[in-house]
């Protein structure tokens, strides 16, 4: 089946985790450059988190696009990072997983705060997103913005460059006043609008919370909409110790809190910073274990 009926018949999927953190444990810069310079490093991640049970790869391509790449001189061809990684998580996938392309911030502000217009940033991502759809992905997820004029313009461009799903989640800085993110879109606001734009699921991915906040936010999501919602939350709120960001949730807290997102409405989730495949795994045994929660429609 193809990936909008595998949303539409099983809940809940899981998803991967974190890329990022995991090749800056083997001792990389993290980033989807690697897609290029060090792909048998990506590759390991992915076919890490498919061993654990993950049911979607999302490729290492998360700020691949021209606006970023340009004003952060990352240094590589926008074509080939996205074909790559797309290709990457393909091969890792093997059979009866879906790949999902990833798209991201620019990095940048849109008017009348930054210098960007909307158009511009439709165009970047449109350019990247016929990149992961020429690198063979299933469907797309828009994720870490904060704004959601922002997201709203990515997932214009993926549905202007083809049919297949296109996901989205922003990053929510704290629970209060309906859920806010660091920019102050309210998780109802957020939910109404990406629902009328058409995304095919809905959500939070990293941010400031742990998972047992992201539930909150999946809560109200539900309140507004009547479409599939996604947790990705990072394993634990971020902790700076010695000048580095820690993550330091342990995978049986971690698919807790997961089990929290699920009851609150969550019918696709996963993990972002500081995850690991075991993190993953960890929820991959809850979901079989006799108190789980997968189900397959008729």
């Amino acid at each position: 089946m193809d990936l909008a009926e595998f949303i539409a018949r099983r809940s809940p999927i899981l998803l991967d985790g974190a890329m990022g953190t995991q090749l800056a444990a083997a001792g990389l810069e993290m980033g989807g450059q690697n897609c290029v310079a060090h792909p048998h490093a990506v590759v390991a991640v992915h076919k890490a988190y498919a061993e654990a049970g993950c049911e979607i790869l999302i490729t290492n391509t998360l700020t691949m696009n021209r606006i970023f790449i340009e004003t952060h001189g990352v240094g590589v061809d926008v074509k080939e990072v996205n074909r790559r990684g797309a290709d990457l998580a393909r091969s890792a996938a093997g059979e009866g997983r879906y790949v999902l392309g990833d798209i991201s911030s620019t990095g940048k502000m849109l008017e009348p705060y930054g210098d960007y217009t909307e158009a511009q940033f439709v165009e970047t991502f449109r350019e990247q997103a016929e990149d992961l759809l020429a690198g063979g992905v299933d469907g797309f997820i828009i994720e870490t913005t904060m704004d959601v004029r922002e997201a709203l313009c990515a997932l214009r461009a993926c549905r202007d460059v083809s049919p297949l799903p296109a996901l989205v989640t922003l990053s929510f800085q704290t629970t209060d006043n309906g859920g806010r993110t660091l920019i102050g879109n309210s998780a109802k606001e957020i939910a109404v609008a990406l629902a009328e734009a058409g995304a095919a699921a809905i959500g939070a991915n990293c941010g400031s919370l742990d998972p047992h906040e992201t539930a909150r936010i999946v809560g109200t999501m539900r309140e507004c909409v009547d479409l599939p919602l996604i947790a990705q939350p990072n394993a634990g709120r971020p902790r700076l110790t010695d000048g580095r960001t820690l993550f330091d949730m342990s995978p049986d807290a971690f698919a807790d809190g997961i089990a929290e997102c699920i009851a609150a409405g969550a019918s696709l989730v996963g993990g972002c910073c500081g995850t690991t495949p075991e993190h993953i795994r960890r929820v991959a045994q809850s979901l079989e274990s006799p108190g789980g929660t997968v189900r397959e429609a008729d």
